[in-house]
């Protein structure tokens, strides 16, 4: 069973979206078997299910609805004291996953969320779609922690609906060594809307994570930030595309972009692209890219003060690293993320 036969819609890396992205080891596969991967949460937690219906921009929500177009629904109704985890486990061999769900959060309702990806499966593919609503004046926080082996993959397309004066903020931790293409849109159509996108590419080894980003501002007093980080060891590969549009009725927006990459081997590459289309004058908006090495004067001066070279190395990095985590806001999503081990999940 290969991908490239179940969709005439696939992605191409010709295509200006996907430039730089290689799908054709993941699309050309023979797969043994196809299986909707069930979601495992610790919390009290039942799904609704339904048929997804949603209209997506990018064309790899298209891939999860040609395997199954039907999507649970987890309907959050009122404040949840601790995060509810969420548990997406490959296990089986040669098999071609998918899940599809839809998060909604009712108005003026404070959430948190975190969702595992992880695996102990060899050349085994999950594509899951997401889709997260936030009602006028509610509040989601939601931790996406990826840690899949070499040989598997992930297609990981989200899609945020936000009502007025809703706050959106979602953390992305790649730490895995397989393929990983990740889409986040959001489409702003509300008023007073805040909106961040925090993300670690932790990447070592051949892991090989894609992220691509694409914000749209169509009403006033928005505000997006996408903050991204790159740590890149042995054969590792990342590329970031970061796309924010803000229109004409997007007046008084603030839309911030930026993307620190650290080199930690010859071998490694990162792709990053921070763009902005900008219709009007009125708004604030920023974007930045940077990509070097640890800083040798910060390593020499750590060493003069009597730390081995290779704890001030990790001194110096785990800084680097530790920036994305600490914009968590609950203190039990930082303790999660902080105390996080694969084992637990597998």
């Amino acid at each position: 069973m290969q991908i490239i036969n179940l969709n005439n819609n696939l992605p191409h890396k010709k295509e200006e979206e996907f430039l730089k992205i290689d799908f054709s080891n993941l699309f050309d596969f023979d797969f043994k078997d196809k299986k909707i991967l069930d979601l495992k949460t610790d919390s009290n937690i039942s799904f609704l299910e339904q048929e997804d219906k949603e209209n997506y921009e990018s064309k790899l929500f298209s891939i999860t609805n040609s395997l199954d177009k039907n999507q649970k629904v987890l309907k959050i109704e009122k404040d949840t004291n601790e995060p509810i985890v969420l548990v997406n486990s490959l296990k089986e061999n040669s098999t071609l996953f998918s899940n599809n769900l839809l998060i909604e959060v009712k108005d003026g309702v404070k959430a948190s969320i975190i969702e595992v990806f992880a695996s102990s499966s060899k050349y085994s593919a999950i594509f899951a779609n997401r889709v997260i609503k936030l009602g006028k004046n509610s509040s989601l926080e939601y931790v996406k922690n990826q840690d899949i082996s070499s040989s598997n993959s992930l297609v990981f397309a989200c899609k945020s609906v936000q009502d007025d004066k809703s706050n959106l903020e979602i953390s992305n931790f790649e730490l895995g060594d397989g393929f990983v293409v990740n889409s986040f849109e959001n489409k702003i159509d509300s008023l007073n809307v805040n909106y961040e996108l925090n993300g670690l590419n932790k990447l070592r080894d051949k892991a090989n994570t894609s992220t691509l980003v694409r914000t749209t501002h169509n009403n006033e007093n928005s505000r997006s930030n996408i903050n991204y980080k790159n740590s890149l060891l042995d054969n590792s590969r990342a590329v970031v595309k970061i796309k924010s549009i803000v229109t004409q009725t997007g007046l008084y927006s603030k839309a911030f972009q930026n993307c620190n990459s650290i080199l930690l081997s010859n071998d490694a590459v990162v792709f990053a692209q921070p763009f902005l289309e900008i219709f009007i004058d009125e708004l604030e908006a920023s974007h930045g890219t940077t990509t070097g090495t640890l800083d040798k004067d910060q390593l020499y001066y750590l060493q003069s003060r009597g730390i081995p070279k290779d704890e001030a190395y990790n001194i110096l990095l785990e800084a680097f690293e530790s920036s994305i985590k600490d914009n968590l806001k609950d203190e039990k999503l930082k303790e999660f993320v902080e105390n996080y081990k694969k084992e637990s999940f597998i």
